[in-house]
């Protein structure tokens, strides 16, 4: 008997041969390929960079033209037609220079003064602490002699400093073109990176009409439609997720600068600033926020810390149970275990971006999952509600 196979059989048994021999080469090859795609992303990266950009700047500027030129421009207005774009993006790209500037003039000095206070503290502490040790313990114990052998000046420290400083200079200076090259391609890759991002927010609706030319071009319309769907997906959830996550923190940042002006506190609105963007970091965030206020606080009142923590910790329940469900809400979509393990190997990969891009990322995994388990138990004709 005679097998016959037709062309389109054969056409999928060469490409899957085809596949597995470039799997194996590449297998084989591991250290080639990991250098090409190392050379490919430093080609790429510009543009990558240009994207993220262009997705943190589409919130706001989506925002400033929703409510300044939506209402003109479906009355058909020339001007907001025509130039609403251009302001909104110029907007928004103020918006987070003012933002960015108002953070860097109000944390770096008071950074700066809380750094020669706690010097200052120290320096003050260490004679009380030897004196204490002395009284507490016999004046030829170990412990006692450690302490009268503490000399803590802050001036040695900060000499120190600059000494290392200078030696780093000293060796800069001997490299100094690969430093220069370096600064130069970083700072080129970020001139790129935000051209490319204006010109995506400028042209995102001519640039996706035409990304979907070339999607219904190339592939069959039913995976077209499923990459948009996707595409469509993700675009909500990682909008969602920035929008959400911005104001969740700017909320606690904010109950935490109140808070602690009620009370008292030192350093509020040094902490105030730190919780709300360590609160960016999902889970984790505010608690490293945390622990740099509780340290700057135990250096002025060990007694205020202590309150401190017990503060942070009503506010973290507040937030938790009512702030983050309201704000953020089921945006995400996520439930509470895989949004640790996205943040743990989204840390772990890409350090705190991974943290950010993960959680959203996995979103839209498990929403594309769900998707398709409820499609196969309709299939099957089986109920979820029966299952138990």
């Amino acid at each position: 008997m005679e097998l016959k196979i037709s062309k389109e059989t054969m056409k999928k048994i060469l490409l899957l041969i085809t596949f597995a021999v470039l799997l194996y080469v590449c297998a084989r090859n591991i250290h080639v390929v990991l250098e090409c795609i190392g050379v490919v992303w430093g080609l790429f990266f510009p543009f990558i960079l240009g994207g993220a950009i262009a997705f943190v700047l589409n919130v706001p500027m989506k925002f400033i033209e929703r409510h300044l030129f939506e209402k003109a421009q479906k009355k058909g207005n020339k001007f907001a037609i025509r130039m609403g774009r251009s302001i909104s993006l110029i907007l928004s790209i103020l918006f987070a220079a003012i933002v960015i500037l108002f953070v860097t003039l109000m944390v770096i000095p008071e950074l700066g003064t809380t750094f020669i206070s706690v010097g200052r503290s120290i320096e003050r502490s260490i004679p009380r602490l030897q004196e204490w040790l002395q009284h507490t313990f016999r004046s030829d114990s170990p412990i006692v002699e450690w302490a009268n052998s503490i000399d803590f000046q802050p001036q040695r420290v900060l000499d120190s400093i600059m000494d290392i400083l200078k030696n780093g200079m000293n060796n800069i200076v001997t490299s100094t073109i690969s430093v220069t090259m370096g600064i130069v391609s970083t700072a080129a890759n970020a001139v790129i990176g935000f051209i490319f991002a204006c010109y995506i927010l400028l042209q995102k609706e001519k640039l996706a009409k035409q990304s979907k030319k070339a999607l219904y071009a190339m592939l069959p319309e039913k995976v077209v439609l499923y990459i948009i769907h996707v595409c469509s997906m993700a675009h909500k959830t990682f909008s969602n997720f920035v929008t959400g996550q911005c104001i969740e923190a700017i909320i606690l940042g904010t109950l935490f600068f109140i808070f602690m002006t009620i009370f008292n506190f030192p350093y509020a609105l040094l902490v105030g600033v730190l919780i709300a963007f360590t609160a960016l970091i999902p889970i984790f965030g505010a608690f490293i926020g945390c622990a740099v206020g509780c340290f700057l606080i135990l250096m002025v009142s060990p007694m205020k810390a202590l309150m401190f923590l017990i503060m942070f910790l009503i506010l973290q329940q507040i937030e938790g149970n009512l702030i983050y469900p309201h704000v953020v809400g089921s945006s995400v979509g996520l439930p509470s275990v895989w949004v640790l393990v996205a943040v743990t190997v989204g840390g772990s990969l890409m350090g705190v971006v991974g943290m950010l891009v993960f959680i959203p990322l996995v979103s839209v995994l498990y929403s594309l999952f769900r998707e398709w388990v409820y499609k196969e138990l309709k299939r099957k004709k089986i109920k979820p509600a029966d299952i138990e």
